[in-house]
């Protein structure tokens, strides 16, 4: 029998004592990255020493073996075991696993040190995330996984979550289809179904970046952030069975709530209760929604309640806040950054007389009876109560009563009343009604009647407030009209032949009432209201005739601004609302006051998005919605998305265009309009030539709504 030859020699293996070693000058590890000789020390002591060391022995002078071996490959472990001895751990004499390589070696010893570090593969990531959730399903905790391995309880969270991600992510990820950052995404649900739908929807997509991810994830959910979520608390949610999504990997303001419904309904519950306490006030009606539309208290009349008084405890507790407050300001006023608890202390003074001067109101009893009152959510979650509307069907109210009250000398008993004569308050719960679905033709269907009121809607309020801004303008205007009413053939209206009617804004999406345009209306409207003296006419003129110049334009510009109308409605050919001729007649001012006042409604804030255009219209029009604001290649990579995802990922990449659907741009002022054939109707826009059939209930109660409102 042959001995086969042999190839190489492997070095041999044998236990040192641990004061026979010695580190060597040789290791090239020189420069520390951190790792904690201690925290090593510390996983010897569990575990034992699960690698060797790597050791040459020492010769003298004469190139004898001195009995002493020197570690090149090693020097951590060397130095865990030698904090080990000194914490009087391990004895000194203690054997120690080495590998012994011979000190007439050809290989440098320097080679020895770098070869061990060098050729060194980290462990794969997901091997990581595997072998923490092994020990997590042996029993081990969070806290004391991470007390083995020297890390925090949050650091084995996230592993673990890594871990729970659908294994056909895993192999994905593994194969290098995905990043791990990717991977974290998917970490917000443990719904493998949904993560997986999610993936195939991105895999083959330009946009597959980690946000994007998570926004998929998290579409059908409530942010805790939201007004609901936070006007129920996160904390009943749970306690009802709701489920929250969280994100490990970044920051999520305190995550998603995961079911809708049950939110809603939760919010529906609790509004319902604060509405039956505010009913028991005795008050005629109570209109209650998350999110009250702009205008919703148009053509009520405000009743004029006087604060509840304070008590002399109440005055002396005002008062003294006041004195810390200015105490406080007099003392950090010139400081550059006040110290927190300052900052704080400032914030709940600031807080604390806030509710003193919104105290409740105390109002007529009979006008409680005849009145009503509107509960909704402001953006912090808070309930918002707003007493005190009279409605115009409930004015006469007083004058029926007073004839309805009894002979003198009649009395009732307490015992004989009937109690069913007690009204309860009608209560309306939800004000806004929900849009009817669009289909998902690919045609390029001309745009929804209502969808176009609304956009029109936004153009109104953005142009009453470039109006109000713009004296000159506002002035110009209203001379227009006076001239026209001075020498034209128009109807008599009143001692003066100018008037500005309030125009109502019948349709209107949930987006208005928040815009830019309304906001700063709102806060011009109600600096002027304080301001003016209402309820005697005398006093009124005589403070009118007092103002200065710019003061008069000012407030002339604001009035005149509550006139503009720039809604587009379909023209009634019976006779009542507004006319074809009439309609291009408003379409034509409104241009050219746009023009005027340099109104650009990306300026004024409009944004295309889901809710207000993508998710409304068809899907040529989205995408020529795109061609037209970032360009052909742009729409080509998102052609294949079904309507909804086509929709999100059009909102995002219109954001920054600048781009504006059809109703919202300028009309060139120089191009002739087009005038219609003999015998021919006059043509709608172009954007609404040949409306669908399937919209004509809604454009007519539009049109019903627009006929009221005139």
């Amino acid at each position: 029998m042959v001995t086969p030859k042999q190839k190489i020699t492997l070095n041999a293996s044998r236990d040192i004592p641990f004061n026979k070693l010695m580190l060597s000058q040789s290791n090239v590890r020189r420069i520390k990255r951190g790792e904690t000789i201690e925290d090593l020390a510390a996983s010897i002591a569990r575990r034992g020493l699960l690698q060797s060391l790597n050791v040459r022995p020492v010769l003298d002078s004469e190139g004898n073996e001195t009995g002493m071996f020197e570690v090149p490959a090693g020097g951590r472990r060397y130095r865990a075991l030698e904090l080990l001895v000194k914490q009087k751990r391990m004895i000194k004499t203690e054997p120690v696993p080495c590998v012994v390589t011979n000190a007439n070696s050809e290989v440098p010893i320097e080679e020895d040190s770098l070869a061990e570090n060098f050729q060194r593969e980290d462990l794969h990531p997901l091997d990581m995330f595997r072998a923490f959730q092994t020990l997590h399903d042996q029993g081990a905790s969070h806290e004391e996984i991470a007390a083995r391995f020297f890390v925090s309880a949050t650091f084995v969270q996230q592993r673990l979550r890594l871990a729970k991600v659908s294994p056909k992510l895993h192999e994905v990820y593994e194969q290098e289809g995905m990043q791990l950052e990717q991977l974290m995404a998917f970490t917000v649900t443990d719904d493998h179904t949904r993560q997986e739908q999610v993936w195939e929807a991105l895999e083959n997509s330009w946009s597959r970046e980690p946000q994007q991810i998570r926004r998929l994830l998290t579409e059908t959910t409530v942010r805790a952030t939201d007004r609901r979520a936070l006007f129920v608390g996160v904390e009943a949610y749970v306690a009802a069975g709701g489920v929250v999504l969280r994100d490990l990997f970044e920051s999520d303001n305190g995550g998603w709530l995961q079911e809708p419904v049950l939110l809603d309904r939760l919010v529906r519950d609790k509004l319902k209760s604060a509405a039956d306490e505010i009913a028991e006030e005795g008050w005629k009606w109570i209109v209650v929604d998350v999110d009250l539309p702009y205008g919703h208290d148009h053509g009520l009349r405000a009743l004029a309640g006087t604060p509840v008084n304070l008590t002399d405890a109440e005055r002396a507790e005002r008062e003294a806040l006041r004195a810390e407050y200015d105490r406080l300001q007099a003392e950090y006023g010139e400081s550059d950054e006040l110290p927190d608890e300052v900052d704080q202390r400032l914030g709940e003074i600031e807080s604390a007389l806030e509710a003193f001067e919104s105290r409740p109101m105390n109002y007529d009893p009979a006008d409680i009876g005849r009145a009503g009152a509107f509960i909704s959510i402001d953006r912090a979650g808070d309930l918002i109560v707003d007493r005190g509307y009279v409605r115009p069907e409930d004015e006469a109210m007083q004058a029926v009563d007073d004839d309805a009250a009894e002979p003198d000398g009649a009395t009732e008993s307490e015992e004989g009343r009937d109690d069913t004569s007690v009204r309860r308050a009608t209560i309306t719960i939800g004000a806004q009604t929900s849009e009817p679905d669009e289909d998902d033709c690919d045609a390029t269907k001309p745009l929804p009647e209502r969808l176009v009121i609304e956009l029109t809607a936004h153009r109104t309020l953005a142009l009453r407030n470039a109006v109000a801004e713009n004296q000159h303008v506002a002035i110009t205007a209203l001379l227009h009209r006076l001239v026209l009413d001075t020498f034209g053939h128009r109807s008599a209206t009143g001692c003066l032949e100018a008037f500005v009617r309030h125009v109502h804004l019948p349709t209107q999406d949930a987006e208005l009432k928040d815009s830019p345009a309304a906001k700063a209306i709102d806060e011009r409207h109600e600096a002027w209201k304080r301001d003016i003296p209402l309820g005697d006419d005398q006093t009124l003129w005589a403070w009118l005739d007092s103002l200065d110049e710019a003061s008069q334009h000012t407030l002339l510009a604001h009035c005149v601004s509550y006139g503009i109308n720039a809604l587009f409605e379909r023209p009634n050919p019976y006779g009542s609302g507004v006319s074809q001729h009439g309609l291009e007649q408003r379409l034509r001012e409104a241009d050219r006051l746009s023009h005027a006042t340099g109104l650009d409604m990306v300026d004024a804030g409009w944004r295309p998005t889901v809710e207000n255009y993508l998710g409304r219209v068809t899907k040529a029009r989205i995408l020529e919605a795109v061609r037209e604001g970032v360009g052909e290649q742009a729409a080509q990579l998102i052609d294949h998305l079904k309507k909804g995802d086509m929709a999100k990922e059009a909102e995002r990449i219109l954001a920054d265009s600048g781009w504006l659907p059809e109703p919202l741009r300028l009309i060139d002022q120089d191009a002739p309009p087009a005038q219609p054939g003999e015998g021919e109707e006059p043509d709608l826009p172009e954007f609404l030539a040949g409306d669908d059939e399937d919209d004509s209930a809604a454009a007519d109660e539009v049109i019903a709504h627009a006929v009221a409102a005139e």
